[in-house]
């Protein structure tokens, strides 16, 4: 092969290619040496607070979350819907055994046992929690709301069978700050019992040496709709004032006040004995039972002479949970109250303590109802939530749902699960991987973490331009969430950040790559 021979400038360029070459390949060779090795590069510490139940459910619930039952994971869909009623819910005797060793049921069946924030373990969380049966339904309850900054009271009702009790309070006894109620009631429906069952845990709570802001009460047929961290955001945005149902009463409700009423056959039965009237200044209100109450008025209620006539004025009444707090939320003297002014008025669909579909209230939106049809099956007037309610349910700025029931559409309350814990999970993940980043790279990765830092602000540029897969999205506020497009309009989704980690198992900021799918479909989710 005849040689070519170089001019002084073409020598010039081949010399300094082969030096660029030679730096390349020695800052690639650098680069792989310094790499973590695979041990370390194991999932993040906030990863575990993902168990796998819940990560396999993931892609087919961001279809169901959607309402695109005709999304991309038509098969692992078609295998979660397959799953729709629980056939065999877990028993007492499952609950005995696996509570024997504290630590690991923790564990295994996936408690938060960290605060997930600071701003999370300034602001603790009360639960007082009435329930009577099903008692995997109660650990699934307790898990989605629990971490280790709040305080549980869970009243257990008396006519409730021994192995329920017992399982219940084997699983109370591994956890710190949750307790079974000092006194219990034999709860009859619509009586006053189901009052007093708050009212113990109330008294309970008031003794804790935890510091808790607000109260929420809660029932074994309840599931939340917000993250602990959602929930904070939205109770201090409460400013101390309380949140629940509380109108005008009708003639037809004014009955169950009027008349004396009495329990027979463990019932409650109207009499043609008229009542006194209620021994206020200011006039009754309806609501229902759920509230979300400051520290402030649980004290009240628990030392105003005022309200400890009342309480006992309401003792004969029919469902006196339906309009006692209601007429507490409207009287000047407690704490967190609105005036008893109609403008002050406030529905169950403006209160953020409880979501609830009523049968005779369902219909066509466009035509003015105000919700869609139930997907599931209605229990006492109510809607026992299916899957196909999910969609609805998340855009709205309520803290928990209400009914549930894993025999009718486990499926729904399944994506629940997985959906919240994600959503609670990510950005600690991700505050996670950016310190261990400083810390490995510190100061000679400065310039790496630049491209980082600009990925981050053009995240949180696109969330303010109206992108909810923004960083701050996760984490919405109690305002109402971006409504679902039914319109057609595009919505951009956000490119998937390039891999940092194992290609195939874990990608961006150390999430597994298969939630990836899920989590570039984030924007189409109501946050």
């Amino acid at each position: 092969m005849a040689c070519v021979r170089l001019s002084g400038s073409q020598r010039f360029f081949r010399n300094l290619s082969l030096i660029l070459l030679s730096g390349s390949v020695s800052l690639l060779l650098w680069a792989a040496l310094r790499r973590p090795t695979g041990s370390d590069r194991s999932p993040l510490p906030a990863l575990d607070l993902l168990p796998l139940g819940y990560a396999a459910d993931l892609p087919a619930c961001s279809a169901i979350i959607q309402g695109d039952l005709e999304g991309l994971e038509r098969e692992q869909l078609s295998l979660l819907l397959k799953t729709k009623k629980k056939q065999q819910p877990l028993s007492e005797a499952f609950y005995h055994n696996v509570t024997q060793d504290c630590q690991r049921y923790v564990t295994e069946r996936g408690f938060i046992t960290l605060p997930l924030s600071q701003e999370e373990k300034e602001f603790p969380i009360a639960y007082s929690m009435v329930v009577h049966e099903r008692i995997e339904m109660f650990e699934r309850l307790l898990r989605a709301v629990y971490t280790p900054q709040n305080v549980y009271c869970v009243h257990i009702d008396q006519k409730s069978s021994e192995d329920f009790r017992t399982a219940v309070r084997a699983i109370v006894s591994c956890l710190p700050n949750v307790f079974v109620a000092s006194k219990l009631e034999s709860v009859v429906y619509a009586s006053w019992s189901r009052v007093q069952a708050d009212l113990n845990c109330m008294e309970d709570l008031l003794k804790s040496p935890v510091q808790w802001r607000y109260l929420i009460n809660t029932c074994g047929s309840d599931f939340p709709i917000k993250t602990n961290a959602e929930m904070v955001q939205a109770l201090k945005l409460q400013n101390g004032r309380n949140s629940m149902e509380s109108e005008t009463t009708n003639d037809y409700k004014n009955s169950r006040w009027q008349f004396h009423h009495k329990i027979t056959s463990n019932m409650v039965v109207k009499t043609n004995v008229r009542k006194s009237p209620p021994p206020i200044s200011t006039p009754m209100f309806s609501g229902n039972a759920y509230f979300l109450v400051s520290r402030a008025f649980v004290r009240h209620v628990m030392e105003s002479q005022e309200v400890r006539a009342l309480l006992e004025w309401e003792k004969d009444t029919y469902s006196p949970d339906e309009h006692l707090w209601a007429t507490l939320q409207r009287m000047p003297s407690v704490p967190g109250s609105n005036p008893s002014h109609i403008k002050y008025h406030e529905s169950d669909m403006n209160a953020i303590a409880r979501i609830v579909k009523w049968d005779s209230l369902e219909g066509d939106v466009r035509k003015g109802a105000p919700y869609p049809p139930c997907s599931g099956v209605s229990r006492r007037s109510i809607c026992v939530y299916g899957a196909g309610d999910l969609w609805w349910l998340l855009q709205h700025h309520h803290l928990i749902a209400n009914k549930f029931d894993p025999e009718v559409d486990d499926v729904a309350i399944r994506c629940l699960e997985s959906y919240l814990r994600f959503k609670a999970t990510y950005r600690v993940s991700r505050r996670t991987a950016e310190s261990e980043s400083e810390i490995r790279g510190g100061g000679e990765e400065e310039e790496e973490d630049g491209g980082e830092r600009e990925r981050e602000i053009e995240l949180e540029e696109k969330e303010r331009e109206g992108d909810p897969f923004g960083e701050g999205s996760l984490q919405s506020t109690s305002q109402s969430p971006v409504e679902r497009r039914h319109d057609g309009d595009t919505h951009t989704r956000p490119e998937r950040p390039p891999a940092t980690g194992v290609e195939g198992k874990v990608g961006w900021n150390g999430f597994p790559s298969s939630l990836w799918k899920f989590a570039t479909c984030w924007a189409w989710i109501p946050q």
